[in-house]
């Protein structure tokens, strides 16, 4: 360090000289009592020891004070309460390692009460969104749908909540640019800039947002879903399986052969807890599951495997699903040692909220605990509704159930 970058530490302003001036002093005190320690006279001992005590008080509360006001600068103004920072972030640092599995808003509104719990927190994001604005910029560049990694990522943002509303603002339909959202046309760009590693292009994305933990494609092949209904008959786009009014049999991807991203896999090996849901059950948790190798990768993991139910049926999905269906359409197109324990909601949904889902025939699911028992499966059933505009799972009362569930099988250890 040059002579004149010493002198700019005696700047005024800075607000460190006079801690380390402090500091100083009180290393000079501790000298002056290691004086009289060494006397002959007991009185005089005894008077060096706590003339030493000061002086180490000093020196403790100059470079306390000292290493504060250095963190400061380097931390966002939000963030002034440097011991409850470092508290926080060490604790989540010991949490358990969570993978989710997933899609849509059901799994971002998972993740916001999650992050809060553990920093060790893995989304594995569908990306067959074929609908939207996802859909749009999938088909003209060739590349794997962002939206629902873009909603991951803003879950587990860490940065300013104005970087957050940026990238989930949508343009107006009066514009060019109509539709689209301006986190799915960053994605994109960031994509191209990184020569077409849609991985990395996520990776580069979660450093904007500072986000806690990890948002891992399941896969970057440009996969599309299909669906065999009932009748026999097919149709491809995740957009477009709901909409035949058909209950659907089974899922497949196209191409049947596409590979699950590496970083997938191994969250899912090195896991303590894998968590699928809530969320779309045919179009946002299943596409995960008909990956090649994925329903084995979560078999042969260690973690203990939980599935969230959704609280309302979906039209052209879900019609007339109780839980019990649920989980059994999970594990036909998973495997049935893919899950150990079930969370399901059994508060009821008041009638005025009924009636605003009625018109799109959506109803409460059933939480018909027993026939999920009698499958051999672990059931929390528990309130979890959250009733404003939307009837959907609280985040904290979600986070809740799972954290008591997971203490319950002793996975924990803080």
């Amino acid at each position: 360090m040059s002579n004149n970058n010493l002198f700019k530490w005696l700047y005024p302003g800075i607000k460190v000289k006079r801690w380390m001036m402090a500091a100083f002093f009180g290393v000079l005190i501790v000298g002056v009592g290691a004086v009289f320690s060494v006397s002959e006279y007991p009185f005089v001992r005894t008077f060096g020891t706590i003339i030493i005590l000061c002086g180490v008080v000093f020196i403790v509360l100059g470079m306390g004070k000292m290493t504060v006001s250095l963190l400061t600068l380097f931390l966002p103004r939000r963030e002034r309460d440097i011991v409850n920072i470092l508290y926080q972030r060490r604790y989540l640092e010991r949490g358990p390692k969570i993978v989710a599995i997933g899609g849509g808003h059901g799994l971002s509104h998972l993740l916001l009460g999650l992050k809060e719990y553990t920093a060790n927190l893995t989304a594995i994001v569908t990306v067959a969104d074929s609908g939207g604005s996802s859909g749009r910029l999938r088909e003209e560049f060739k590349i794997v749908a962002p939206g629902d990694i873009r909603n991951c990522l803003v879950a587990l943002a860490d940065a300013p909540a104005l970087m957050g509303q940026l990238f989930q603002y949508r343009f107006a339909e009066d514009s060019q640019l109509k539709g689209h959202n301006f986190g799915n046309l960053f994605l994109t760009v960031m994509v191209q800039l990184t020569g077409g590693d849609f991985q990395k292009a996520v990776e580069e994305s979660s450093k904007v947002l500072a986000i806690r933990g990890k948002v891992i494609p399941s896969t970057v092949h440009n996969v599309h879903l299909v669906a065999e209904y009932i009748d026999g008959t097919r149709t491809e786009g995740e957009a477009k399986i709901p909409r035949t009014g058909v209950a659907i049999k089974q899922l497949f991807l196209k191409p049947e052969d596409a590979q699950p991203t590496q970083e997938a896999l191994t969250a899912i090996a090195e896991a303590d807890i894998i968590v699928m849901g809530p969320g779309s059950l045919y179009t946002s948790i299943i596409p995960n599951l008909i990956i090649k190798d994925v329903p084995q990768a979560i078999v042969r993991s260690p973690a203990y495997k939980i599935y969230v139910c959704n609280v309302m049926t979906q039209c052209g999905e879900t019609d007339g699903f109780s839980a019990a269906d649920h989980v059994r359409v999970l594990v036909e197109h998973g495997d049935a040692k893919a899950l150990d324990a079930c969370i399901i909601n059994d508060a009821p949904v008041p009638q005025e909220a009924l009636k605003r889902y009625r018109d799109d025939h959506s109803y409460p699911v059933a939480a018909d605990t027993q026939r999920i028992k009698d499958m051999g499966y672990k059931v929390v059933a528990t309130d979890l509704l959250s009733v404003n505009d939307y009837v959907r799972h609280d985040s904290k009362k979600l986070t809740q159930a799972l954290i008591q569930l997971i203490e319950s099988q002793r996975v924990i250890k803080r």
